[in-house]
This record gives C-alpha cells, sequence and structure tokens, in this order.
C-alpha cells in the first residue's frame, strides 16, 4: 500500500523524525519463525507451495517477494522490542499482522509479527512476561489462537464486535464495540481497562497494534472513532506504560479510509505522539 511509503516521507518532511531514527531490518530467520509457525507451514511459504484455497484465506497471491517481505516485517518487530527496551518506545512502519495462525495465513497476514516476536524474546529470556494491546478495529485471532495456553503472553483485543473475523478466537481479555461508538465512549472503555490489566499482568514488554482502522472515514471499521480520538488512544496508551516504565513496541495495523491523507495523519499521529512523550 502507498501509506507504507508515504507515511516515513511525511514524517521526515515535518521533522517528526530523521534519517538517523530509521533502521532497516534484515529477514527474521527460519529458526525464529520455526517458534511460532509449524515447520508444514513454512516448508509450504518457502517453497511456493500454498494451494489456492490457503491463499484465498491469505487474500491475495503469495509469492516469494511477499514472503521475504513478510520476513523482514518480522523482524523489523523484533528490532523494535529490542530498540524498545533500550529506548522505551519503538515503531514499526508496517507490521501488526495478527490474523496469521502457527499453521496457516488469513486476512493479508501471512507470518505473526507480535508472536513471533514474543516467542524469540521468550525463549532467549530477554523477557517473562508480555502484554499484547490490540487497538485495531479486527480481533487479533492468530494472537488469541497461538497464545491460548501461554499464561506468558496476554492477549488483550479491543475490536469492532460485529467485524472481521466472523469466527473470532478467545483472546484472554476481548472487548467488542459496536458500529458507530465516539470517541467518549471508545475511550472510557480502554481507560477502565488497560490500567488494571497493566497492574494484574505486571508485563516486562507491551507489544502494542495501534491501528487506524478504528477512525470513522475508514471503508472497513464501521467506528466512529475521530483521528483526534485515536491520537487521544495512543497517548493514554504510551502514557500508561511510561507511568510502570514498560518498553513499548508498535507495529501500525490497518487502515483503510477513502482518502490516503486520513490514513497518513492517523498514523503520523501515533509516531508524533511518542516523539512528544518520550523524545
Amino acid at each position: 500500500m502507498d501509506k507504507y511509503e508515504l507515511l516515513p516521507q511525511q514524517l521526515l518532511h515535518e521533522g517528526t523524525i530523521t534519517e538517523d531514527n530509521f533502521f532497516h531490518p534484515e529477514p527474521i530467520t527460519d529458526e525464529q519463525i520455526l517458534l511460532t509457525h509449524t515447520p508444514a507451514y513454512v516448508h509450504k511459504l518457502n517453497n511456493n507451495l500454498l494451494n489456492r484455497k490457503e491463499q484465498r484465506a491469505i487474500g491475495f497471491p503469495v509469492r516469494p517477494e511477499l514472503i521475504s517481505r513478510g520476513k523482514h516485517i518480522a523482524n523489523g518487530t523484533l528490532q523494535c522490542a529490542s530498540y524498545a527496551m533500550q529506548y522505551g518506545v519503538a515503531m514499526n512502519i508496517a507490521g501488526g499482522t495478527h490474523h496469521a495462525y502457527a499453521d496457516r495465513g488469513e486476512g493479508f497476514c501471512i507470518f505473526n509479527d507480535f508472536a513471533i516476536t514474543a516467542n524469540v524474546l521468550l525463549t532467549e529470556g530477554r523477557v517473562k512476561q508480555i502484554l499484547i494491546v490490540d487497538l485495531d478495529v479486527h480481533q487479533g485471532n492468530g494472537n488469541a489462537k497461538i497464545f491460548e495456553n501461554d499464561p506468558r503472553v496476554f492477549t488483550f483485543s479491543m475490536h469492532g464486535a460485529k467485524n472481521y473475523p466472523l469466527r473470532k478466537e478467545k483472546s484472554d481479555l476481548d472487548i467488542g464495540v459496536n458500529d458507530g461508538i465516539k470517541d467518549a465512549d471508545y475511550l472510557a472503555l480502554l481507560k477502565a481497562h488497560l490500567p488494571r490489566l497493566i497492574n494484574q499482568v505486571k508485563p516486562d514488554l507491551m507489544l502494542y497494534l495501534a491501528g487506524v482502522d478504528i477512525i470513522n472515514t475508514d471503508k472497513l471499521g464501521r467506528l466512529g472513532v475521530t483521528r483526534a480520538g485515536c491520537m487521544e488512544r495512543d497517548h493514554f496508551v504510551f502514557e500508561q506504560a511510561m507511568a510502570k516504565s514498560i518498553p513499548v513496541a508498535v507495529s501500525m495495523g490497518g487502515g483503510y479510509s477513502v482518502q490516503i491523507k486520513d490514513i497518513i495523519e492517523a498514523h503520523a499521529n501515533t509516531f508524533r505522539v511518542a516523539q512528544s512523550l518520550y523524545f
């Protein structure tokens, strides 16, 4: 999508970031991927063996270039986590591929970047407890299923109750919101639950999926949250993490407004808020 090229250009143009803030990840290794995804699925991906049904579930023809891109994105999120533990926050321009399961892709997601990151860090002993805060308009069904029996990763998804996926998995905490929900009600729900979860889970790291498909101009979201409300959402999440000195690695997630400027502005706000609070 155009947003992945336009977003960094906008952030550079306005001075929110500089070229020195960028890092360019290498592909994540298959060894790291296999901590999350099954050998059979990885073999199919690496050898271009997905059948039509499997590709249809993902939503596009799966080509080697897209597999390579997915590996770069996954390592980008993993590196974000490392940088976040050093600086407090780090952002992946892409990522948020929360619909990918261990054994299959779904919903335009091939690899699950949050699950890969969590499993690598836990396996390496760099963290003991992770909180996934998924505020994309779509439920993080892949995350929920992958970590359903792993108490080291708490999955929190706040999403459109009637939106994709039709059949939802069970996260550790799911909050389904109604179509058309406005800023005040949306933010009240978040503020009622996130501080409590942070105190309950006591995470060493937060993985934050900052989807902007919650805004009222989005083609797929169907919610009534304004750009300002979405920006306040980001501010609250970062503020809560900072209060407890919890590092936050952020992936951008969805954004499908008709006008590209609405998408870029909403995503840019996440970076602007992080820059203003942390640096």
